[in-house]
């Protein structure tokens, strides 16, 4: 359990570092200051989070994860195309 946690963590760690998330929060600290920005950042990544695992089980569950992984893949394509074009 504690390997997939460790990995889990490093990987979002490294995905989420430098996002728009992280420039938000950076832009709402210049306003309210860091720990405004963190409390309200952090409970809102905690609570998208929650929902993106609940929805992820029970997808797991019923479609397999081969699938998923190309569905997820295509979507980051879509995502990068449309921030390149100017379009997000």
């Amino acid at each position: 359990m504690e390997s997939a946690v460790l990995l889990i963590f490093v990987t979002i760690f490294l995905a989420e570092l430098g996002d728009k998330t992280q420039i938000t929060t950076m832009l709402f600290a210049t306003k309210y200051g860091w720990e405004k920005a963190f409390i309200g950042s952090a409970l809102a990544l905690v609570l998208v989070n929650l929902i993106g695992a609940l929805i992820g089980e029970k997808i797991g569950n019923m479609i397999p994860q081969g699938l998923l992984q190309k569905a997820a893949g295509a979507i980051f394509i879509a995502f990068g195309i449309l921030l390149i074009s100017g379009k997000i």
